[in-house]
């Protein structure tokens, strides 16, 4: 199976700005994973996206990972797919995209976070950890002491979601998560490639 790095910042990319563009800098700033998320784009939009953006993570050793479309991914090969608790269950997607492919799964507790292991999962998105504009959200915030508790009881990989930024990335990576998936930190940086090395720095220090 395709390897995780052991901590890293993916960018997820937003609904306004051009994915490959974003992908572009973010990879020029450190970022070892793009995960491709556009909700309302039709497939052929995404299939070029995903081309593109997966052309740019090999040049940069990074990895390519399609949120949702399984189809998508199975398409062009990508790395992996990232699921919600309202797509394709992991268990149907490993089913259909063989062992080598990465699997994560959105999870907001240690429940979802147990059944993604069951289901097959290689890693956690776990969110939202603190207050975000990016997403419409109706839930309180899970805060660090969820991160915590899903690392004391499931052995996956956690990549943190949902307001992470520069002045909490070393809370949430000291709390036990390898991963921190940032969506407006980078994409409404001033600048988008010194923001994405800061939260690189932040990650390994």
């Amino acid at each position: 199976m395709t390897k995780l790095p052991r901590r890293f910042v993916c960018v997820v990319t937003d609904e306004q700005h051009c994915p490959v563009e974003l992908s572009r800098l973010a990879l020029e700033g450190g970022a070892k994973m793009v995960q491709l998320r556009r909700k309302y784009a039709s497939g052929s939009e995404l299939f070029s996206w995903a081309i593109r953006i997966q052309e740019l993570c090999r040049q940069h050793e990074a990895l390519f990972v399609v949120n949702d479309r399984v189809d998508i991914a199975m398409a062009m090969h990508a790395d992996g797919v990232h699921l919600g608790q309202d797509d394709l269950p992991a268990a149907a997607a490993r089913a259909m995209l063989g062992p080598e492919v990465i699997i994560g799964v959105s999870v907001s507790d240690v429940e979802e976070s147990k059944r993604a292991l069951a289901d097959g999962a290689d890693y956690l998105g776990l969110g939202h950890i603190f207050p975000t504009i990016s997403k419409e959200k109706t839930n309180p915030p899970l805060g660090i002491p969820m991160i915590e508790s899903v690392k004391e009881s499931v052995g996956l990989p956690i990549v943190a979601i949902g307001g992470i930024a520069v002045d909490n990335a070393g809370d949430v990576v000291r709390a036990g998560a390898a991963g921190l998936a940032v969506i407006s930190a980078i994409a409404s940086a001033e600048d988008p490639v010194e923001a994405t090395r800061e939260l690189v720095r932040r990650v390994w220090r």
